[in-house]
């Protein structure tokens, strides 16, 4: 049975490059293994984030800001998400509803309710089987984007960013079943034999 894996992490906490990683180890297995992102992954996904992430000069909204991700998060779903799983294929994701709940949420201080209802019709009953979050402090993760170009929300004021921080171990910590929390910090290495572990943890229970 295929795993629906995702990353969540705050900016420069180096989740993209795991999930790389991940799905490349999974295909070593001989696992049929899709690895797809948010916001993007489908034709009008990556318009609506190359809206989001860089604006053309036009000011969005917060309420206009969760619509447009689960726009591209509904579209995904239907066209990418659910027939790989329908097909037997596991799927890895950078970034899923988490990401609007933390960002949207707790950054944007929308309330959650309204958001965790905008993405659960956008995400259509799908829950990942388990969800990494990377955590990195924020300073340390914006050291680590240095001076590479910085899209709208990564320039954010700090105390956004903070408040994204608090959301997603929040959220972690409120679903300890779904949730793997790994210090980001770590050497790479380290933290993709953290991540492997408990993917192989899982799919013994799967299989077992």
């Amino acid at each position: 049975m295929p795993l629906f894996i995702t990353f969540e992490g705050g900016e420069g906490s180096g989740k993209s490059t795991q999930a790389g990683l991940l799905t490349r180890r999974l295909e070593a297995q001989g696992v049929s293994v899709l690895l797809t992102c948010e916001p993007g992954g489908t034709e009008l996904g990556d318009r609506i984030s190359n809206l989001l992430k860089w604006g053309d000069g036009i000011s969005i909204s917060p309420i206009a800001e969760l619509m447009l991700f689960n726009a591209s998060r509904a579209e995904l779903v239907s066209r990418v998400i659910k027939p790989a799983l329908a097909a037997g294929k596991t799927v890895v994701s950078d970034r899923f509803a988490d990401s609007s709940l933390v960002y949207q949420g707790y950054g944007r201080e929308l309330s959650l309710a309204s958001v965790r209802a905008a993405s659960s019709i956008a995400a259509q009953g799908l829950i990942p089987d388990i969800t990494f979050l990377l955590d990195v402090p924020t300073e340390h993760g914006f050291a680590r984007k240095g001076s590479a170009k910085t899209d709208r929300i990564e320039r954010e004021h700090a105390d956004f960013h903070r408040r994204v921080r608090d959301g997603y171990l929040a959220a972690a910590r409120a679903e300890p079943d779904r949730w793997v929390i790994i210090n980001g910090t770590l050497p790479e290495a380290t933290v993709a034999g953290r991540i492997w572990q408990a993917v192989q943890a899982r799919l013994s229970q799967r299989t077992g």
